[in-house]
């Protein structure tokens, strides 16, 4: 029986498994590599993270976004120079080479539990039996769109995650709903597409990191704004150093700091992009419908004031983050899913004080990634005695990257992603409970 299988293989997965390679912890890891970057992030866009936040971690720091980019001839900067989405897609895919050449390009359509563990079933045929699973399975599961706005087809309305090509609305008029990071690069990027696009967001105003000065940081400016990757900021340095620490606060303490932390805002770059774009602000969605003829949707919209807005347009664009549901990991058996301990729907990580049953090298490999970076490891519940299952949460934002699309250098999530775009960049607004916690 196999030791540990990888589910995933973004930024979560490929760090994952680059320390168990390096350890000589057997395991097998499959996935797309990079997919949900390479494929459901748009083109153009830029991560909010800076470079030095940007870096997928491997256990001796050999192969940085610094160093890649050395190799390749690409302009690169620790701070200030915004890292292009290509250039990150690049940097994954050449970690996988370099790092994981035994990466196994396979969807996992099914995992059941088995004496001694689990058993996974491999879309083309294959079952794998596993002692432990690291699900690193990314936001690809959990889109979120409002209730309100679920009757209305594909046709007039989707997701920000279903697009990566912004020239598809060339010449179409589109609605982005959405405050944050994602919504507010998507309709900068649709807009130089040729869309004639207008974004729809609750915030009275649209909020934007600093625009970086050049100049030499004061020492007090450094003891008081310290640099961390989730931005500047004593809290913020503490959350991303100390997340052990963090991790043994009271839980719905930890959920009150994080629903105050990190709100939602762009990067610096996308600011004077989004001059041009005409915005509804202090207004929120609250239904919309089929015009005649089945060409246009009318959404109907509450302003702070109490007025009415409506406004008539070809297409809707949710750019509203996303949720960690378990059932929709339709892969996983049902079983499993029932005896996962949750928190308000999302996965309830632990760093182990002592070992499981396997004292060693796998538990001195995830207690240190747990203490200095902020990953957790977890048996999925108390419930589940027999066969661990794994699962790993970088920081209070993101990606063992440290980097995420634009979105965070990381927010991902092991088993899901985090909802609000932090310092580095989407995922956008608050809606799942995994960037809550890091717990």
């Amino acid at each position: 029986m196999l030791n540990t299988a990888i589910i995933g293989a973004g930024p979560y997965g490929l760090s994952v498994a680059a320390h168990f390679r390096r350890q000589g912890i057997p395991f097998r890891i499959f996935g797309r590599p990079m997919d949900s970057w390479l494929n459901h992030m748009p083109k153009g866009m830029m991560l909010k993270s800076d470079g030095f936040a940007s870096n997928i971690y491997d256990p001796e720091e050999a192969f940085t976004l610094e160093k890649f980019c050395a190799e390749r001839g690409i302009k690169y900067a620790a701070a200030g120079l915004p890292v292009q989405l290509e250039t990150f897609v690049a940097y994954g895919q050449a970690f996988r080479e370099r790092m994981l050449p035994e990466l196994e390009d396979k969807q996992v359509i099914s995992l059941d539990r088995a004496p001694g563990g689990f058993v996974l079933g491999l879309e083309d045929g294959e079952t794998v039996a596993a002692q432990r699973v690291v699900l690193a399975v990314g936001i690809t599961h959990f889109e979120y769109v409002p209730s309100n706005l679920a009757n209305l087809s594909p046709q007039f309305l989707s997701h920000s995650f279903r697009h990566a090509d912004p020239g598809v609305f060339k010449g179409r008029y589109v609605v982005v709903i959405g405050g944050g990071a994602s919504a507010i690069d998507l309709a900068a990027l649709l807009h130089e597409a040729g869309a004639d696009v207008q974004l729809v967001a609750r915030q009275p105003e649209l909020k934007f990191h600093s625009t970086p000065t050049g100049k030499p940081r004061s020492a007090w400016q450094q003891v008081r704004h310290p640099k961390s990757g989730l931005g500047p900021g004593l809290r913020s340095r503490f959350y991303a150093d100390a997340p052990g620490l963090f991790h043994h606060l009271p839980e719905q303490f930890r959920l009150e700091i994080v629903e105050k932390s990190l709100g939602p805002s762009a990067g610096w770059f996308v600011k004077d992009k989004m001059a041009q774009v005409p915005c509804l602000l202090g207004s929120t969605p609250e239904r919309a419908e089929v015009l005649d003829g089945n060409h246009e949707v009318r959404l109907h919209l509450r302003a702070a004031d109490g007025s009415e807005r409506k406004v008539v347009t070809g297409h809707i664009i949710a750019a509203t983050g996303y949720k960690v549901n378990l059932d929709r990991l339709t892969f996983l058996n049902s079983e499993i899913r029932s005896r996962i301990k949750t928190a308000k729907g999302s996965p309830v990580l632990t760093v182990p004080e002592k070992p499981y049953r396997d004292p060693g090298n796998y538990n001195r490999v995830a207690q240190r990634l747990a203490q200095e970076h902020g990953w957790f490891w977890a048996r999925g519940g108390e419930q589940l005695r027999s066969g661990d299952a794994i699962c790993f949460r970088s920081r209070l934002c993101g990606s063992p990257s440290h980097g995420n699309r634009g979105k965070s250098t990381g927010a991902e999530s092991a088993i899901g992603s985090g909802s609000k775009r932090c310092h580095h960049g989407e995922v956008n607004q608050r809606e799942s409970i995994w960037e809550r916690m890091n717990a």
